[in-house]
């Protein structure tokens, strides 16, 4: 990561801007290993450990990146090149932009190279948390029944050869076992993902792949492990290729994987952790002691309010999540959602005006700076609407309330996964279980109108449920015959 005359300071600006850690990066030392180190990670947990850096805080909990997937080695040959740092480019409403270049990834292991060196990473007693950004479905959980998938090929090998990990969870295990065995005790697991209950969702993955092979070591893992939930919120695009030019152009910086974001940014962080953690209070992170009503606040509205944008959008061919939540039809319709469907399953959240929060989020949405796509907001969609749309879904039905707009929801999505936009235009279809999908969109277009939702995977048993299925039924007549916007406005006005 160069510039022309200087390693990280553009050549046309000031001394004085921020374009280096403010610290003495030798200083730092690792104390949190984190697994699947993406976009949003470097916006969010990596960004908050270099605030406290930057006050000479916390440099004993230095950041040890490791990937499992075979597409974290390019990270592995970014971070390698630039010794760890990257440049995060806050975008703000007004065109303003604001650079930092982030210190606080000390190092980075891709698991494939070395397996061992990760295992001695997370044994090594100055190693006290493990995080985890490894998407919604990287915790290998059965969606309706919340038991981890034994039959998962990764699972079966991690059990069987459980001193040769592959999987996230398997490395977790192994180290955990190790830690045991030598009197070191346990770290914290720390999930960051966007999912109800992330701490409980990472013990059941944690302890479940423990018991496939050793039940006595589950039974200490679930006695000993603290497991913090968390809710995180900050949006954080794909970063594109006009991103690593703008670093350049504006800033002389040759960064081969920037990240930039929006200003907003929210942690609330359970305080429960095995072996300490870094006084991230001081960097405006919310320690409380329960954060389920705030992470269903996030996760009901925002990250539901996400999968409307991309799933109307994409039927409307809306290629821009600003454009999007700039459209009238598309906000209104996304805004009932929230207000009649999602509002009345959540709890009362301490400090939080929620019909504020949710005019908060419109304004985040309509950030033009930010250039989300909502092709990106409907990738991996299978793993996501379970989650943050169908969980509500159920809780209305429970709750005997109305699921028409949450119905209609997936009923674009439905539409969307045949792969045409009503323009014509091809709507290409992202997702872990795209070929499934894909194959039930085909047939539901073919006259089976329950094909969609009768995979068991993504949505249980919703397809028996006769409420849901005619609510879903009628939304996919409607928009086919009188097109995704007349019936958005329909939906509407039919408060």
């Amino acid at each position: 990561m160069s510039s022309p005359a200087h390693p990280h300071r553009p050549t046309s600006h000031p001394a004085s801007a921020p374009f280096a850690p403010g610290y003495d990066r030798s200083l730092v030392s690792p104390g949190i290993v984190h697994f699947g180190v993406g976009n949003f990670h470097r916006a969010h947990e990596a960004m908050y450990l270099d605030r406290l850096m930057s006050e000479g805080l916390a440099l004993d909990w230095g950041i040890c990146g490791v990937g499992v997937m075979p597409s974290d080695a390019r990270m592995r040959d970014v971070l390698s090149a630039q010794e760890g740092l990257y440049t995060l480019v806050l975008k703000h409403p007004d065109g303003t932009l604001e650079p930092r270049v982030i210190g606080s990834i000390h190092d980075y292991l891709f698991a494939p190279d070395d397996p061992a060196a990760v295992l001695d990473v997370l044994t090594a007693p100055t190693t006290r948390i493990v995080s985890l950004t490894v998407t919604e479905g990287g915790y290998n959980i059965d969606d309706e029944t919340g038991t981890f998938r034994t039959e998962a090929e990764g699972a079966v090998h991690d059990s069987r050869q459980p001193q040769s990990p592959t999987t996230t969870f398997g490395f977790i295990v192994e180290a955990l076992r190790r830690r045991r065995e030598s009197g070191i005790p346990p770290f914290t697991v720390m999930s960051c993902d966007n999912l109800p209950g992330n701490g409980h969702i990472a013990r059941t993955a944690v302890v479940g792949q423990a018991g496939m092979s050793d039940p006595e070591l589950a039974a200490w893992i679930e006695a000993e492990v603290a497991f913090p939930n968390c809710m995180v919120d900050r949006i954080t695009p794909v970063t594109t290729p006009a991103d690593v030019t703008l670093v350049a152009d504006t800033w002389g910086i040759e960064d081969r994987w920037p990240v930039t974001c929006e200003p907003f940014t929210q942690w609330v962080l359970e305080d429960d952790f095995t072996l300490g953690r870094p006084p991230l209070e001081r960097v405006g992170v919310q320690l409380v002691d329960d954060v389920v009503p705030y992470e269903l606040m996030k996760l009901r509205l925002l990250n539901a309010s996400h999968q409307s944008l991309a799933h109307w959008g994409r039927l409307l061919h809306v290629d821009r999540a600003d454009a999007a939540a700039s459209d009238p039809d598309i906000a209104a319709v996304t805004r009932a959602y929230v207000q009649r469907e999602a509002l009345p399953t959540l709890r009362p959240v301490p400090g939080i005006d929620l019909p504020q929060y949710i005019d908060t989020l419109f304004q985040r949405f309509s950030n033009s700076a930010i250039a989300d796509t909502t092709a990106r907001l409907a990738q991996d969609a299978s793993d996501r609407m379970p989650n943050l749309v169908l969980a509500t879904v159920r809780d209305n039905l429970a709750g005997g309330r109305p699921v028409t707009l949450g119905a209609a929801m997936v009923a674009a999505w439905a539409l969307g996964d045949e792969g045409v936009a009503e323009d014509g235009s091809t709507i290409a279809v992202d997702d872990k279980r795209g070929a499934e999908l894909t194959a039930a969109a085909q047939l539901q277009r073919a006259g089976d109108e329950l094909a969609f939702i009768r995979d068991g995977v993504v949505f249980g048993s919703l397809a028996d449920d006769p409420v849901f299925a005619e609510a879903f039924v009628g939304a996919l007549h409607a928009i086919r015959g009188r097109g995704a916007r007349a019936v958005m406005r329909e939906l509407v006005a039919g408060e």
